[in-house]
């Protein structure tokens, strides 16, 4: 079953203490203030890299990794949707377009993502349930 971000929403809201970002026009959602996922729009610079080859279809999330390690890891795994783009070298997030994702593997990102955002305490208190 293809994804959508009112599924991002349900998943980063049923994770302790998330708060979601005010602005309907750029959603994010975050964890003791630091955020762990958003939607991204692409730039008209991030586009015209794609070059001859397609452009993702919006919507398309962010989500923040461990570090880059688990990045690779992420993109290694072939998940359909993930990717990354230049401008998100060397930065730990991937890249996420959402319609052709699936519903197990973006709840795994967002959880991944809120665990390397969390604090400590909510992190161990979420991994021991």
């Amino acid at each position: 079953m293809v994804a959508s971000i009112e599924d991002v929403a349900r998943i980063a809201l049923r994770l302790p203490e998330v708060t979601e970002g005010d602005d309907p026009e750029k959603r994010s959602w975050a964890v003791a203030g630091t955020t762990f996922a958003w939607v991204r729009a692409f730039s008209k610079a991030d586009v015209k890299r794609f070059g001859a080859d397609p452009v993702p279809a919006a919507p398309i999330l962010a989500v923040r990794t461990a570090d880059l390690a688990e990045k690779e890891a992420i993109l290694a795994a072939g998940h359909p949707g993930f990717f990354t783009i230049p401008h998100f070298n060397g930065y730990a997030a991937v890249l996420i377009e959402v319609g052709a994702t699936r519903k197990k593997d973006l709840e795994e990102a967002i959880v991944d993502g809120w665990l390397a955002k969390a604090p400590a305490r909510l992190a161990d208190a979420y991994l021991a349930r």
